[in-house]
């Protein structure tokens, strides 16, 4: 059955056909061994890639992209966004400077006769969310959150907010018992934007309170109320007590363990709550800053992924028209080395739109020392050599017979630039920020951004072939268009 997107007078193309590609992996493992040893101490790496190498679904280049993931996605000075705000007023200005990209990228509404247009459902959106965050940030006092498993009984509930009282005023926020299980196991507000959290326990612990203490937002305020049972602690001294309370905390495995609340009769609950009280009265300031800073930086993590899929779509339709523009001139005027195909590719690329989009102030020249660093890349690792025995494969063991001529050569072009452009896009999406490239590390971090994005690649082969299949096609009738018209004006 011919694919109703391919010109119908050529074969179709199989829609997956691995028993007709070359495995990455022997490239792979030829070019990134030693890449692979030096980035990750000695015979550890090799092993680890070795054993990953042998998987049906995970190529050697995937394997060293792994490797090499904790160095090259570290945390370094000078990289990426800069040093994070310090304080509100900073974090308020990148969250501005976010809705001016999102605006300049967001497909605009159209103004109705003597309106104007309304923003689109996505701005709207963001407005809210960002209403409602400066509405928090101006709330005064503390605001706590009771979760897990309180008593219900409102007297124990009046003798915990009694004895937490003190001189900043105290907003108790009452969770009602939470899921078992949930698919996202996120905090619901009120409770994530709290400035504090007293999570009441009881033995034996429960699988989800485990997963809730876990799901908890980075950096908020946490204590453990436990409710230990009164008929085998009664006679328990304060070593016993330290010493069970220690257990339990081992048992949560939580990386940095809170402190840890006990009480058995309610008589008991004002002398357990007195670190508590004392915390919120002597550090409420500090309190109260840190969940702004915590909330604001939420709200920017969010919104930096929800434009930077924005970006990767349109990059996805440059990618495209790139790769064609590319295979096209590889047809008019055939490369004679794969050294002037690198240079074809990295010229080609719309690097001036790709940085447009990443809000890049690097020079053009910049960027194509970039875009070639990165085809050079490619080189090395063997993603031409890859994707031309590939296509080799195409013809031998499903007849692809349209793949003749320079068509292998502008097909291996375009899925060239389809990687560079690619990795070119992670390589902007990390350096948002910084004012010029650091050249040098990148050519040390170029393999793995390569191999990346040559893996995500391999895994769309199929459609990438079926996309080449029809571009030919229309290759072919606009040239035969072409010489019919000269034939009629002759």
């Amino acid at each position: 059955m011919t694919s109703q997107s391919s010109p119908p007078s050529l074969p179709p193309v199989p829609a997956a056909a691995d028993s007709g590609l070359p495995s990455l992996a022997g490239f792979a493992w030829r070019r990134l061994g030693p890449l692979a040893a030096a980035t990750v101490a000695g015979g550890l790496a090799l092993d680890g890639l070795g054993r990953l190498a042998h998987g049906p679904l995970l190529s050697a280049a995937a394997a060293t992209a792994g490797l090499g993931a904790l160095w090259l996605w570290r945390p370094a000075a000078g990289r990426g966004r800069g040093p994070a705000p310090a304080d509100v007023g900073g974090w308020l200005q990148r969250l501005e400077a976010l809705e001016a990209r999102f605006q300049a990228l967001e497909p605009t509404a159209t103004a109705t006769a003597g309106s104007a247009a309304d923003p689109t459902p996505a701005r709207s959106q963001r407005q809210l969310e960002l209403a409602g965050l400066r509405r928090q940030l101006q709330r005064p006092g503390l605001h706590l959150a009771v979760v897990g498993h309180p008593p219900q009984d409102p007297a124990w509930r009046q003798q915990l907010a009694t004895a937490l009282r003190g001189p900043e005023p105290l907003t108790l926020h009452w969770a009602r018992p939470l899921p078992a299980s949930s698919e996202c196991w996120a905090w619901p507000e009120p409770f994530a934007s709290c400035d504090a959290l007293l999570y009441c326990l009881s033995t034996p612990l429960l699988a989800a309170d485990l997963r809730w203490l876990e799901a908890l937002p980075e950096g908020q305020p946490l204590w453990l109320l436990l409710k230990a049972d009164g008929a085998d602690q009664a006679a328990a001294g304060p070593a016993e007590e330290a010493s069970d309370g220690a257990a339990l905390l081992a048992q949560l495995g939580l990386a940095s363990p809170p402190p840890l609340l006990c009480w058995r009769q309610r008589s008991d609950l004002p002398t357990a709550l007195q670190p508590l009280a004392r915390i919120c009265a002597r550090e409420a300031p500090r309190l109260r800053r840190q969940r702004q800073i915590r909330s604001l930086e939420s709200l920017h993590g969010r919104w930096q992924a929800d434009l930077e899929r924005l970006r990767r779509g349109h990059f996805q339709a440059l990618q495209q028209r790139t790769q064609w523009l590319v295979a096209a001139g590889v047809v008019a005027a055939p490369l004679p080395s794969l050294d002037l195909l690198v240079l074809a590719v990295a010229n080609g690329l719309m690097v001036k739109e790709m940085a447009r989009l990443w809000d890049c102030p690097w020079s053009a020249e910049q960027l194509r020392a970039v875009a070639v660093e990165l085809a050079r890349a490619s080189l090395t690792l063997g993603v031409v050599e890859w994707s031309s025995q590939a296509l080799a494969g195409a013809v031998k063991w499903h007849g692809a017979t349209w793949l003749l001529g320079s068509a292998v050569q502008a097909l291996s072009a375009a899925y060239l630039t389809r990687v560079v452009g690619r990795a070119m896009a992670d390589s902007l999406a990390r350096s948002v920020g910084v004012a010029e490239p650091d050249l040098e590390r990148l050519r040390r971090e170029a393999p793995l951004l390569v191999a990346r994005a040559a893996e995500r690649e391999r895994i769309d082969w199929p459609a990438f072939l079926r996309q080449g299949q029809q571009w030919l096609g229309e290759q072919a009738r606009m040239g035969q268009a072409g010489r019919q018209s000269s034939q009629q004006l002759a």
